[in-house]
């Protein structure tokens, strides 16, 4: 019902747009040329939509848009989009239809419906990059680079997504949609040193904020606990070597202090280390999320390494 709906519509279309290019031709002599060959390439679109070669329509109604902007043509292009199962193309250019066309287009009210069913057959893709300046593709087709400022409309399924970056290797992920959803996608491109580049975070920059200030608060107090542990642990250490001076020297004094040696250096290796992790986490937030540094932090073969610019 669809098709045929359609392809009686795209016969209209072809008339409206041929004999709107008819008067043009006739207004500027010049542009008679230009009218000609867009007639042409939309004719042809027309049947080849109706022998449901769908790939070449959509192929030669871009081109007769291209030489000729006219409405109708927004239309066709929709229909064909429509046809091969590209939801989110068809949505955008039937919405961008009912906006330029004057109130009196034919087939309007139908445009409409077709609207409405196909918003209830798209997604979004949120997509991020940890470095800036990656070209995006999905299906094949580039969609922009990053940072991208609005999430991507995309049909629903499974959608295959391409980052795409000089002088790294390209990341495809495979990403399935449904209706409504707004995946998101945090795509971490390799670096070309042999590291990885940490990941740009992501969300609220209020939250990332708080967590930044949240770690350096858990630093704090895993430093305070772990320089505490550490000066019990050499008050018992010297109590211990005390107790081995005194003759004789009871067994279980010298037991209890090698065990609050023991206990309390045990204590102080774990603050340490916990201690060092969480500070590297919470200063490499920090670095991500300040505005006037730029800077990166990438884990290499050889350890850690922190480079930047200061702007």
């Amino acid at each position: 019902m669809i098709i045929r709906t359609s392809l009686a519509a795209i016969t209209l279309a072809s008339f409206i747009l041929l004999t709107g290019l008819a008067s043009v031709a006739h207004a500027d002599p010049p542009a008679n040329s230009l009218a000609k060959d867009a007639g042409l390439h939309f004719q042809r679109g027309v049947a080849l939509f109706n022998e449901a070669d769908y790939r070449a329509a959509l192929v030669e109604f871009r081109r007769a848009y291209d030489i000729a902007p006219k409405t109708a043509v927004l239309y066709n292009i929709g229909q064909t989009y429509y046809q091969l199962q590209n939801y989110a193309a068809a949505l955008v250019m039937l919405q961008r239809y009912v906006t330029e066309s004057p109130a009196n287009a034919p087939h309007r009210s139908d445009v409409q419906q077709t609207i409405d069913i196909l918003r209830t057959r798209v997604g979004n893709l949120a997509i991020t990059t940890n470095v800036p300046g990656c070209e995006i593709s999905i299906d094949d087709e580039l969609v922009g680079k990053t940072p991208l400022t609005e999430p991507v409309l995309v049909s629903i399924g499974r959608r295959k997504v391409v980052v795409t970056h000089d002088g790294r290797s390209d990341e495809v992920r495979q990403v399935d949609v449904a209706a409504g959803d707004t995946v998101k996608l945090s795509i971490v491109m390799a670096d070309p040193n042999g590291g990885v580049s940490a990941p740009v975070p992501t969300g609220d920059p209020e939250r990332g904020a708080d967590w930044v200030t949240r770690g350096w608060i858990a630093t704090g107090v895993l430093g305070a606990g772990w320089i505490t542990t550490g000066i019990l642990a050499y008050t018992a250490s010297r109590d211990l070597q005390a107790a081995r001076r005194k003759f004789p020297a009871s067994a279980s004094d010298l037991n209890s202090a090698a065990t609050r040696v023991t206990r309390f250096s045990v204590a102080a290796d774990v603050l340490g280390i916990a201690t060092a992790i969480t500070g590297g986490i919470t200063l490499k937030l920090t670095l991500s999320q300040t505005r006037t540094h730029e800077a990166h932090i990438a884990l290499a073969p050889n350890g850690i390494q922190l480079a930047g610019s200061f702007q």
